[in-house]
C-alpha cells in the first residue's frame, strides 16, 4: 500500500509538471498583449485597408500669414492730371480703351493757354529791349559818356529779361505733351504711354485744376497695364526678421477664395508704422487674367524658411484626451501577426498643409499609420 500511494503520488506529479511545461509552452506561442498595442493579421490588415507609411524628412515650409492690399505696379501705371486749369469741351478715351502714347485724351478751353502764349511774347519783348538798352550804355559807359552806375543797372535789367523769357519758355515746354491753340485757347491732353484706360475722373462741362496753377489738381485719367500688380502686405514686428527679399508669397481674395495668386517679395520696408507696429511688405505678383483688382485686400501668406524637418501626413495623428499619438509598427509576434504601438508625439499642428512635423517622439525611418489609425486605437 505504500508503495502504491507514493507511485499515485509521484504520477500526479509528473502530470502537474506536464501541465506546466505545457501551459509555458502555450504563453511562448500566444504571449500576453501589452497595452498600447495592437496586434493583427495580414488578412485583417487589409480588410480594414489600414495604410502604412515610412515617416522621412521632406522639405518643409514655414508660412507667416498676414493681411494685405492690391495696389497698382507704379512701373506699369501712369496717373494723368491736367497741367492747364479749364473747362473740359470733349472727352476723348473711355474707360477699357487701348490707347497709343500721344492719342489725344480730353481736350480742355483754357486761359492759361493765353496767358502762357503773352508771357512768352511779354519776355521776349522785354529782353530785346533790355538788350539794346545794354548795348547802348556799354558803348556810352566806353566812351566815358555815362556813369558806371547807369551801365550796371542795363547789365541787371538784362540778364533779369532773359532770366524772366527762360522761365516762360521752360513752363512752355511743360505743357508740350499736349497741343496748343493760341487762338481759341484749347489744349488737348495726351497719353503719355501705350496701356489701356482702367480709371476716368472727368466728364464735358466740368471745371479742372491745373497742376502749375497753385491749386489741388485732381487726377482725370488712370492708364497702364494690370498684367501685374503690387500686393502691400503688413508684417507685425515680430515675423519682419523672418521676412526677406525673393521670398515666395501666396495670396488670395474674398473675390476668388478658392484661387491662389503666386509673387514674390521685392522690399521690405526699413521703418515701421508707429501706431500698428508693422512694416510694409511689397510683393509683385503676376495678374494675367486682370482678374486681382487694386484696392482689393487680400490675404497673404509669405514663406519664411525652407528646412528638411521630420513630417508625417496629417491623417496618421490620432488626437486621445491631450495627447497626440500615432501608431507605430513594431515588428512581429511569435505567432506571426502584426505589432503596432500607440506612441504620444509632439507636433506642430498649427501648421497647414497635408503633412505636419514631428518635435518628440518619432524617428526618421520608422513606419506609421496613416489610415486606419481610429480602427487600432480601438483595439487597445
Amino acid at each position: 500500500m505504500i508503495y502504491r500511494t507514493v507511485g499515485r503520488a509521484a504520477v500526479i506529479a509528473m502530470l502537474v509538471a506536464e501541465v506546466g511545461c505545457h501551459s509555458t509552452a502555450v504563453q511562448k506561442l500566444n504571449p500576453a498583449r501589452p497595452d498600447g498595442e495592437a496586434w493583427l493579421t495580414t488578412t485583417q490588415m487589409e480588410d480594414s485597408k489600414i495604410l502604412v507609411e515610412v515617416a522621412t524628412e521632406r522639405k518643409f515650409e514655414r508660412f507667416i500669414a498676414v493681411g494685405g492690399k492690391v495696389t497698382f505696379d507704379d512701373l506699369f501705371v501712369t496717373h494723368v492730371f491736367s497741367p492747364v486749369s479749364g473747362r473740359v469741351m470733349r472727352v476723348l478715351a473711355q474707360p477699357g480703351q487701348r490707347v497709343k502714347k500721344g492719342a489725344p485724351l480730353v481736350r480742355i478751353s483754357s486761359p492759361d493757354v493765353g496767358n502762357l502764349f503773352s508771357d512768352v511774347q511779354k519776355a521776349r519783348a522785354d529782353l530785346e529791349a533790355t538788350e539794346r538798352d545794354f548795348k547802348r550804355q556799354q558803348e556810352l559807359y566806353t566812351a566815358h559818356a555815362s556813369s558806371q552806375k547807369d551801365y550796371e543797372a542795363s547789365i541787371g535789367a538784362y540778364r533779369k529779361a532773359k532770366a524772366e523769357l527762360e522761365r516762360a519758355q521752360q513752363k512752355a515746354r511743360l505743357l508740350r505733351t499736349g497741343d496748343l491753340d493760341s487762338i481759341t485757347q484749347e489744349f488737348t491732353l495726351r497719353a503719355p504711354i501705350d496701356g489701356g484706360v482702367i480709371a476716368r475722373n472727368v466728364n464735358p462741362g466740368i471745371e479742372v485744376q491745373g497742376l502749375y496753377s497753385g491749386g489741388t489738381a485732381v487726377e482725370l485719367f488712370t492708364i497702364g497695364e494690370l498684367d501685374q500688380v503690387w500686393i502691400m502686405a503688413d508684417v507685425p514686428e515680430m515675423d519682419v526678421a523672418r521676412v526677406h527679399r525673393g521670398a515666395k508669397v501666396k495670396a488670395t481674395v474674398l473675390a476668388y477664395p478658392e484661387k491662389e495668386f503666386e509673387g514674390e517679395i521685392d522690399w521690405v520696408a526699413d521703418v515701421l508704422d508707429p501706431s500698428m507696429r508693422t512694416a510694409k511688405v511689397r510683393c509683385i505678383t503676376p495678374n494675367p487674367q486682370h482678374l486681382l483688382k487694386p484696392e482689393m485686400y487680400a490675404k497673404v501668406s509669405i514663406t519664411s524658411s525652407v528646412a528638411d524637418v521630420l513630417a508625417i501626413p496629417r491623417s496618421a495623428i490620432l488626437r486621445l484626451g491631450d495627447q497626440s499619438v500615432v501608431f507605430v509598427a513594431r515588428g512581429q509576434t511569435p505567432d506571426g501577426k502584426l505589432r503596432f504601438e500607440r506612441r504620444p508625439v509632439k507636433a506642430d499642428e498649427q501648421e497647414t498643409g497635408g503633412y505636419v512635423p514631428i518635435r518628440e517622439g518619432l524617428k526618421s525611418g520608422e513606419t506609421i499609420v496613416t489610415d486606419g489609425a481610429i480602427i487600432l486605437s480601438g483595439m487597445t
